[in-house]
């Protein structure tokens, strides 16, 4: 079969176009997408498609680019086929987001690919990975340690991206454009071994293909299976996903306690991935912190939590797990008067103050009211959240200590911590409440009237 033929079998097999597409072609004047638009033309009245081809520069090879682009524009004019260049800053965006520049070429160039498809009204967009490309990212991922998703490689198909070329060789490229007298530009950022995936491909791989001549295609084989297998335990956790969320939105996913904790490790780390996936993508997630999750289901006490890259907490409650990026809550400043009441509408509590006379029966019974000797407190008093450098004299303890530190002898997560309120009479907390007083402030034999302090939920 001619490679026009095995193209059209992988489009078939995958359902990548329809009559009437319009199809947005990436072409970088490479041999791939050189051949990726060469064959979408020759398609072009079979589909009856609507084709536009894209150069994105990404600013990384300015010597090399105007030539480039000079190349592809010429070549669509041939074809009469409308040619669009777009401009990224794949610098400035790596250092933005902390990437090396080939993660954030390639996040940036998908981007682009959306809003020129959206900006054209294309519902195709074509890219140009080959086999080669399948085998290489197949290598590289193992080498990463990844799990069967990776493994499934490039999928040929995702959203309104297709790659017709997926299954062809990169020599029956070489091969077809010889044949139809077709040049191309070569990049010479791809001659360079200082990229993982450049090394593998001029290093690794020929040494593989001589003990394999067939690897490529063992490979691609091999990758389909994998991906179809995966698809296959997909929907799996979607079903599975459907039956343990009670609340979930954009920034916070909870699941049921009860099946997790019984749930079979292979199905409970997918379903963990898809739920940290909603939250907040994976990217920054390993191996170790699903097995730290599933540590949690299996052996945590309910109010335990882990902290995940990105902002990700992660939160055993009684009946539930929970999984969320929101940021925690923080208090705002407030004065309190003294009697007065104030709801603290970040944290959904109220404080109410009240004066009395001192009686040897009126004593603090519970963790949320607290009493202090009126004639050392200063009104009103200020609610605000902790800051840096905070201390206070602990109730019963009497010597000076930091705030950070009580909160982590107190085992207070600390992403709660911003929401505790801090009672302060001037400078001085006079109470952190719901946990503990200052002993300045203490009720003595001499106290005549006492200031209480209670903390309730807001209503």
């Amino acid at each position: 079969m001619n490679l026009i033929g095995k193209v059209k079998a992988t489009i078939k097999k995958h359902s990548m176009l329809r009559e009437k597409d319009r199809v947005l072609a990436g072409l970088s004047g490479g041999p791939d997408s050189v051949c990726l638009l060469l064959l979408l033309n020759q398609l072009k009245d079979e589909y009856k498609l609507d084709l536009h081809a894209i150069y994105i520069d990404h600013g990384l090879r300015p010597e090399e680019i105007p030539a480039e682009i000079k190349f592809c524009k010429n070549l669509c004019e041939n074809f009469n086929i409308p040619f669009i260049t777009k401009s990224i800053d794949v610098i400035s965006y790596a250092k933005e987001l902390g990437l090396n520049k080939q993660e954030a070429a390639r996040e940036l160039r998908y981007k682009a690919f959306d809003e020129i498809a959206l900006e054209k009204g294309a519902n195709k967009i074509a890219i140009a990975h080959n086999a080669d490309d399948q085998a290489e990212t197949f290598f590289m991922r193992i080498l990463r340690g990844s799990g069967q998703k990776g493994l499934s490689g490039i999928p040929p198909l995702r959203g309104k991206i297709i790659r017709p070329l997926i299954e062809i060789e990169r020599n029956e490229i070489e091969e077809f454009l010889k044949s139809s007298s077709q040049s191309y530009v070569v990049d010479s950022s791809n001659i360079k071994k200082d990229y993982f995936r450049n090394w593998l491909r001029l290093t690794v791989m020929p040494e593989f293909t001589k003990k394999n001549p067939d690897l490529i295609n063992t490979i691609s084989r091999m990758s389909e299976i994998i991906r179809e297998e995966d698809n296959y335990l997909e929907l799996i956790v979607t079903k599975t996903l459907m039956k343990l969320i009670p609340k979930k939105t954009d920034k916070t996913i909870e699941l049921f306690l009860v099946p997790l904790e019984n749930m079979d490790r292979v199905i409970l780390r997918r379903v963990l991935r898809r739920a940290i996936d909603v939250v907040k993508g994976l990217r920054g997630i390993s191996f170790i912190h699903i097995e730290d999750i599933m540590g949690l289901i299996k052996n945590g006490d309910s109010g335990d939590r882990l902290y995940l890259p990105k902002g990700i907490r992660v939160i055993k409650g009684y009946s539930t797990l929970i999984l969320t990026s929101e940021l925690p809550v923080k208090i705002g400043t407030y004065s309190l008067e003294v009697p007065g009441e104030i709801i603290l509408r970040e944290a959904e509590i109220l404080i109410k103050s009240s004066i009395e006379e001192q009686s040897a029966e009126r004593k603090a019974q519970e963790k949320s009211v607290a009493i202090f000797d009126a004639d050392k407190v200063n009104t009103p008093l200020v609610i605000r959240s902790r800051k840096a450098g905070d201390f206070f004299y602990p109730a019963g303890f009497g010597k000076k200590k930091k705030l950070q530190d009580f909160f982590v002898d107190e085992k207070v997560p600390r992403d709660e911590r911003d929401k505790i309120p801090l009672v302060l009479s001037g400078e001085d907390i006079v109470w952190i409440a719901g946990y503990r007083g200052d002993e300045r402030f203490n009720i003595t034999s001499e106290t005549k009237k006492i200031v209480l302090l209670e903390i309730k939920p807001a209503r």
